[in-house]
C-alpha cells in the first residue's frame, strides 16, 4: 500500500519540481531555519545572555530572538528545547553542537567569555588575561571546524573603562583590544553603569556608547558590534533599574553604531535569580515595548547611514553632547538622537530639502514637533534619547 501511494504521488511531485527546482526548495528550507535570522532584512538581533532554554518561549513573547551562551553546554537537552521553541542560539562549540541535526538552531559560536579579564588560576587566585594570540589560535581552530557560521566574542568592561582593575596586570592597556578584536566575526562587550559599584562609573550611561565607539574603531568598522545591556540590578540590590534607563542604554548603543542588543538579566544579590526580567513586570513590559520598536524599525536600522544629512547644534550651552544617527526608508527620514551628558540641553537640528515639515513625529513619546522650515529644536534630559520620524515630500508619500 505504501509503495502504491508513492507511485500515485510521483507525477504530482515531479510536476511541482518542474516549477520549483530542487536547489530552490533546499534554499527555501534554509531560509526558514531559525539559525538564519541574521540574514533576514526585517529582523534586528535582540538576545538574552546565558539563560536556561526552558524559558525560551517566554522570552520570545517579549521580543527576544536569540540566546547568547548556554550554561555548562551545549547539551542535548538544551539544544532540543531551543529547537522546540524555534529559538536560535550562539553557543560554545563542541562535538554535539557540530552535528548536522542541530544546524537549524545554532546561528553561531561563542568564544570564552571576557578573556580580556584576569583569569582564575587552577590552584586559586587570579592570573593574567588570556593572551590575544592564544585567543586568535582558538578562533582559527573553531573556524576550521565550521567556516560558515559566525563566531561571537564578548569582552569585559575594559573596552569602555581603561581603569577597570578586573584586568589585573593588563589594567590600563587598551592597546590589547586591537589584537582581541581579530579573534571573532561579531564583537560585544558589557559594562553596567546603572548598577555599577564604582562611583566613577555609576550613573554614567555614556560609557556604553563609548565602548561601542571603541570596538568599532579597533576593528576598523569591519565587524558588527553588539552591546550587552543591563536589564536587572546585577549585584547591586540598592538600585531600581527603570525602563527609561534601559531604553537610553539601548538607543545610545545603536546611535553609536551597535548592530545588535543582548540583555543581561541575572541578579546575584540578595539571592541569585537567573531570569529576573521575567518576574519584574514593569521592566519586562518596558523592554517588550523597546523590542517591538526595534523590530518595527529593523529594515531602517539595517539601511545605510545618511552621513552629513542632518546637523546638530547646541542652543542652551556651548557644548554639543548629542549624537545623531540618520536613516531613511521610501517615505520617511529618521533621526535617532541621544545625549551623552548628565546635564540637560536644548539642541537644534537642521534638515535637508525634500521633507514635509508640517510636523515631526517623536516615536514612543506621544508628541509631535512643528519645525521652522528646515530646522527644529528639542530638549534632552540626562542621557535622553529621542526618535524622530519625518515624512518625505514626494509623490505617493503621505
Amino acid at each position: 500500500m505504501r509503495v502504491r501511494l508513492r507511485l500515485l504521488l510521483l507525477p504530482a511531485l515531479l510536476s511541482s519540481l518542474a516549477v520549483i527546482p530542487f536547489h530552490s526548495v533546499l534554499a527555501q528550507q534554509e531560509d526558514f531555519s531559525p539559525a538564519r535570522f541574521l540574514d533576514q532584512p526585517d529582523v534586528f538581533p535582540v538576545g538574552v545572555w546565558l539563560q536556561d532554554p526552558i524559558n525560551a518561549a517566554r522570552y520570545k513573547t517579549i521580543g527576544i530572538n536569540f540566546y547568547a551562551g548556554l550554561w555548562d553546554g551545549p547539551t542535548k537537552r538544551q539544544l532540543m528545547q531551543l529547537q522546540a521553541a524555534n529559538m536560535p542560539v550562539f553557543t560554545p562549540q563542541n562535538d554535539l553542537a557540530l552535528q548536522e541535526k542541530y544546524r537549524d538552531i545554532i546561528a553561531g559560536w561563542m568564544m570564552p567569555d571576557e578573556p580580556d579579564n584576569a583569569q582564575a588560576r587552577t590552584g586559586g587566585g587570579l592570573g593574567p588575561p588570556v593572551p590575544p594570540d592564544f585567543l586568535l589560535q582558538h578562533y582559527q581552530e573553531m573556524k576550521a571546524r565550521d567556516p560558515k557560521r559566525p563566531i561571537l566574542l564578548n569582552l569585559g568592561q575594559g573596552v569602555a573603562w581603561d581603569q577597570w582593575h578586573g584586568r589585573g596586570t593588563r589594567t590600563n592597556h587598551p592597546e590589547d583590544y586591537e589584537d582581541y578584536v581579530r579573534a571573532a566575526d561579531i564583537l560585544s562587550f558589557d559594562i553596567y553603569p546603572v548598577s555599577h559599584r564604582d562611583a566613577a562609573i555609576r550613573g554614567r550611561l555614556d560609557y556604553v556608547a563609548r565602548g561601542v565607539d571603541r570596538l568599532i574603531g579597533w576593528s576598523g568598522g569591519r565587524k558588527p558590534v553588539w552591546s550587552v545591556i543591563e536589564a536587572s540590578r546585577v549585584s547591586n540590590p540598592e538600585i531600581t533599574l527603570t525602563g527609561d534607563q534601559v531604553r537610553s542604554l539601548v538607543w545610545l548603543s545603536i546611535i553609536h553604531g551597535a548592530k545588535g542588543i543582548i540583555y543581561f538579566v541575572h541578579e546575584f544579590v540578595p539571592t541569585f535569580v537567573e531570569a529576573s526580567l521575567l518576574d519584574n513586570l514593569a521592566l519586562r513590559d518596558a523592554i517588550t515595548a523597546i523590542n517591538q520598536r526595534l523590530q518595527s524599525l529593523a529594515g531602517v536600522l539595517k539601511s545605510e547611514n545618511l552621513l552629513d544629512a542632518v546637523s546638530v547644534k547646541p542652543v542652551s550651552n556651548a557644548y554639543n553632547h548629542v549624537s545623531a544617527l540618520v536613516k531613511q526608508d521610501d517615505c520617511h527620514l529618521y533621526i535617532f538622537a541621544g545625549s551623552l551628558s548628565k546635564f540637560p540641553a536644548e539642541v537644534s537640528f537642521s534638515l535637508p530639502e525634500g521633507l514635509n515639515t508640517d510636523r515631526i513625529e517623536v516615536l514612543d513619546e506621544a508628541r509631535e514637533l512643528s519645525p521652522d522650515t528646515r530646522s527644529f529644536r528639542d530638549n534632552f534630559g540626562p542621557y535622553a534619547t529621542h526618535l524622530y520620524k519625518i515624512a518625505k515630500d514626494e509623490p505617493g508619500c503621505e
